[in-house]
């Protein structure tokens, strides 16, 4: 895949575009393809990544808006990676959140892309993480990637990102239920947005019962919001940058980069594996062992035996 270049200026609207096509790249790339590179930018790792993840209705986007809002004000550039249900008649994104992102419209100092799902489990979209990658090595100053929040549990989202924020609605019901176990997991922040509900702080004090009770080296924090109105947005804000610099300082961030990368190479690498099996396999063969006088699993040994030899 050829390496695309931009000009130089950083929110030019040529650059927009051609990072949009640098994007729809992705969705066609094989394990053995090479990413496309962005000519004259930096190294990967100099953005910071904020993972945002969910149920659905929690309030997600809204979330988003307003703290791209504040990085804006600030003078941080914001890219934005929403990954959002694939449409069932053409496979795309539905693009609701840029709908529910409209302050953002206009500003050159914000991109955002929605990716489509296409059936990838974990909630996170499998290009999200090289988009995110690009938008990095483009010069963003801060990368946000939105889950789909379809109640699954979301882990995907941890090896994709240096703060993982999970968005809660009181109104959701009893709060261990409507909570996975993946979730209290993998959060770094939980906000509880809406708190104009009813029931929303009983909902908070058990939220903080619950993580009282789980063993952290970091607890999580917990910030209680109202997104429509910007209630504790300023305090989200603050306490992402807050959280960026200390883990900068005492060497968790470089830790949990490592960690992500060597996992995202295990992964790649269980592609081209699973890839080149297929490949050296015929599907007569599959056919012959898979015949009545063959166990399941002694079938499946047969095919692996026959490509690695033992």
């Amino acid at each position: 895949m050829a390496n695309i270049s931009y000009e130089s200026n950083p929110l030019s609207q040529s650059r927009q575009l051609i990072l949009s096509r640098m994007l729809s790249q992705l969705d066609r790339l094989g394990p053995d393809d090479p990413m496309p590179v962005v000519i004259g930018g930096r190294q990967v790792g100099e953005a910071l990544r904020i993972g945002v993840t969910g149920p659905l209705g929690a309030g997600k986007s809204s979330i988003i808006n307003e703290l791209a809002v504040r990085f804006r004000k600030r003078d941080l550039t914001v890219g934005i990676i929403a990954v959002d249900p694939s449409s069932p008649f053409t496979g795309g994104a539905l693009l609701g959140d840029r709908v529910r992102m409209a302050d953002l419209a206009g500003d050159e100092g914000v991109f955002v892309r929605s990716i489509a799902t296409r059936g990838s489990t974990g909630g996170l979209a499998v290009t999200a993480v090289d988009a995110a990658d690009i938008l990095d090595q483009s010069g963003f100053d801060r990368v946000i990637i939105e889950t789909v929040g379809v109640g699954q549990v979301e882990t995907d989202i941890v090896g994709a990102c240096d703060i993982t924020v999970v968005v809660l609605e009181p109104g959701s019901g009893d709060m261990i239920q409507s909570m996975k176990a993946g979730l209290m997991e993998i959060a770094d922040l939980f906000l509880v947005n809406k708190m104009d509900l009813r029931g929303s702080q009983r909902y908070l004090s058990d939220l903080e019962g619950a993580l009282e009770l789980k063993s952290y080296k970091v607890r999580p924090g917990v910030i209680p919001t109202l997104a429509r109105n910007g209630d504790g947005m300023d305090e989200f804000c603050n306490w992402i940058e807050q959280r960026f610099a200390s883990s900068k300082e005492d060497g968790t961030l470089l830790t949990r980069r490592t960690d992500q990368r060597i996992d995202r190479t295990r992964r790649v690498a269980e592609q081209l594996l699973l890839k080149r099996f297929w490949e050296m396999t015929p599907p007569a063969r599959v056919q012959e062992v898979s015949d009545r006088s063959n166990e399941i699993r002694k079938a499946a040994q047969k095919l692996v035996r026959g490509v690695l030899g033992k």
